[in-house]
């Protein structure tokens, strides 16, 4: 494994301004953040693991009617997107260990997920299902085929896993979602490969999450 598995968290917390200068405004995401909408409850709640600095895609949403917990491990980007957006719930915390005793409409892990190590990723849908109500909506971005990819930013290696397809696919079923929809380097999304799934509506309900 690459050593920059090991420094992703670090790497964003210090150069926190510089990464939220650089994220794009233009939501390229939109039609993808338009379908995740559509598959779960109007208005409802959002799990956004990995959130950044809030905008644009946490922005979107809560501009939309739905009410957002962010969750990012960087302090230094949680708290631009409380300052940005204060009425919503911002968390400091490694998506990997989070158990909020709540579940929600929506889960969105965009360009945050895939910086996990594959084992880590495989261990995700059991925290994604914790967090899941009935009938939630499952948004997120790995690679389009199983390996390590090592990005950059800053100067600094960048770390980037993914599984395969049909180990995605088979890591949903596990855990009681649906596949929507999945394209593979999406053209119309900067290249991106987007997996949009739903939870068994059949799943036990504990209530939605605040």
């Amino acid at each position: 494994m690459h050593p920059s598995a090991y420094t992703v968290m670090d790497l964003y917390e210090r150069h926190a301004a510089a990464w939220d200068r650089a994220r794009s405004r233009l939501l390229a995401e939109r039609a993808w953040l338009d379908r995740f909408r559509a598959a779960m409850a109007p208005h409802g709640a959002v799990l956004d693991l990995g959130c950044g600095a809030g905008e644009p895609l946490a922005g979107h949403l809560i501009r939309g009617g739905h009410r957002v917990t962010g969750v990012d491990a960087s302090p230094s980007l949680v708290a631009l997107a409380a300052a940005r957006l204060p009425d919503h719930a911002w968390i400091v915390h490694d998506m990997r260990r989070i158990a909020l005793d709540a579940q929600f409409d929506g889960i969105l892990a965009w360009d945050s997920f895939f910086h996990l190590t594959r084992d880590d990723q495989r261990a995700m849908f059991a925290v994604f299902r914790a967090h899941a109500a009935p009938g939630a909506a499952l948004l997120f971005t790995s690679g389009p085929s199983d390996g390590e990819a090592i990005g950059t930013f800053q100067g600094e290696p960048l770390y980037h896993a993914s599984l395969g397809p049909e180990v995605y696919r088979g890591l949903l079923a596990e855990n009681g979602f649906e596949v929507v929809q999945h394209v593979a380097e999406d053209e119309t999304c900067g290249g991106h490969t987007v997996w949009l799934a739903r939870r068994n509506e059949a799943a036990p309900h504990k209530g939605s999450g605040a």
